[in-house]
């Protein structure tokens, strides 16, 4: 190519980079495509201290669905990328991190993977920011069930704990009259969730069962070392039977000082989040007997998908999953099938997909779970009570709960707290 060609070239906007390479090598340049930009999702949680496994197993979910969902081909090419911090389960933290991800981060979503106390931090947050957001660890009831706390960009994908209540209080009623359990107490942690969730599991278990008399109360701190003075509370109580909604490290080290103590061959037992591997597997000498409801065990639901979830978390991670990990796997996977609804990353379009939104779901009760529109909250997601074997499964005789029963109970509640 002549010098003049080239300037003629040049002078009609023909001859760019590529074609200048070409004059220089001989050969015209490949085309390369660009990577898009990522679209990234705000993981506010707890990666230290005694419930690190809440961030942690929640994080190793999230991360198996965005892989998947990368490896597909992501959002028209763009991938998604997880901005996981440490809040160390402060909700000040919690509530920092949150805005700062959202405002110097970048990050267009968040999937929050906080306990209650830090879940409605980061809720005040969204609530400013217009951040479409998905809960994914806060099982406290009032975060969806009371109006004034819902807002059009702040989904609920955890179990909510008036729906454990009214299953679990369902159960407890049936042992109880069988048994002949009249003198009741409850140990659970001092915040929220402990104090909701109990007082819903002892209005549940009385309805059923009118026998049921709760004669004492302690409440623990969150994280508390050591239980000493609530477990002799308990023993001078002498309740034939005990309710709580301790979980993760707080429950292990309560079962464990309590054992000592002989506690557990004084009364039953009835622990909604014992049967959850990073407690069963943790608990040096697991009782036999206590009652549970299902957090989450790999044969309940008794479905292939489920059994490929925990084989699959357990060889990437050497560890088996927890509550925690499916209700962050769905969270995942509600979003990214609203993104692919959309076509884009739209916040009010997006909402707008997930409000209603049903997929199928190996941890459904059904085969499947929704994501209620009227107050946004997760909804047929599988519930079941049994009693702890002290070896694999762990729990046998698993009783599943009735969705229907559930959901007309709540509407009642609601009704009755003016949330209707």
């Amino acid at each position: 190519m002549s010098d003049s060609t080239k300037a003629g070239l040049r002078r009609r906007g023909l001859l760019g980079a590529a074609g200048a390479t070409a004059a220089i090598t001989g050969f015209p340049r490949l085309g390369f495509t660009q990577p898009r930009q990522p679209i990234k999702v705000g993981v506010p949680t707890i990666l230290s201290g005694r419930v690190a496994q809440l961030g942690i197993s929640s994080r190793n979910a999230m991360q198996i669905e965005v892989d998947a969902f990368n490896a597909a081909g992501g959002l028209d090419g763009r991938p998604i990328e997880l901005v996981v911090r440490d809040s160390r389960g402060t909700p000040a933290e919690a509530a920092r991190l949150a805005r700062e991800m959202i405002t110097s981060e970048g990050c267009e979503f968040l999937l929050d993977a906080e306990a209650s106390g830090g879940g409605f931090a980061v809720h005040e947050v969204v609530r400013e920011t217009g951040t479409v957001t998905l809960h994914i660890n806060s099982e406290t009831s009032s975060l969806t069930a009371d109006p004034r706390q819902r807002f059009w960009n702040a989904f609920r994908v955890a179990r909510q704990g008036v729906h454990d209540s009214i299953a679990g209080g369902h159960y407890a009623a049936q042992v109880a009259r069988q048994r002949n359990l009249r003198r009741w107490m409850t140990i659970s942690p001092d915040y929220a969730y402990g104090r909701d969730t109990t007082a819903e599991f002892v209005e549940f278990a009385r309805s059923f069962n009118s026998d049921i008399q709760v004669t004492g109360e302690t409440w623990p701190r969150l994280f508390q070392p050591d239980y000493t003075e609530n477990i002799t509370r308990l023993s001078q109580g002498r309740p034939q039977a005990i309710y709580s909604c301790l979980w993760a490290g707080d429950l292990v080290t309560f079962v464990e000082q309590a054992s000592i103590f002989g506690l557990f061959a004084q009364s039953q037992f009835f622990a909604v989040n014992m049967a959850d591997y990073t407690t069963l597997q943790q608990v040096r000498n697991l009782p036999r007997g206590v009652h549970s409801g299902n957090r989450y065990l790999k044969n309940f639901p008794d479905v292939p998908g489920n059994l490929a979830f925990a084989n699959e978390y357990n060889r990437r991670f050497n560890v088996f999953p927890t509550n925690w990990s499916w209700q962050a796997a769905t969270g995942v996977r509600l979003l990214t099938t609203a993104l692919r609804q959309v076509g884009g990353t739209d916040p009010r379009a997006v909402a707008a997909k997930l409000k209603g939104m049903t997929i199928e779901s190996p941890f459904g009760a059904e085969g499947s779970v929704t994501m209620r529109a009227e107050d946004q909250t997760l909804v047929g997601y599988a519930i079941g009570w049994g009693t702890t074997v002290s070896q694999d499964p762990f729990v046998e005789n698993m009783q599943k709960a009735d969705w229907a029963m559930i959901l007309r109970l709540e509407a009642e509640w609601k009704r009755a707290k003016g949330w209707g």
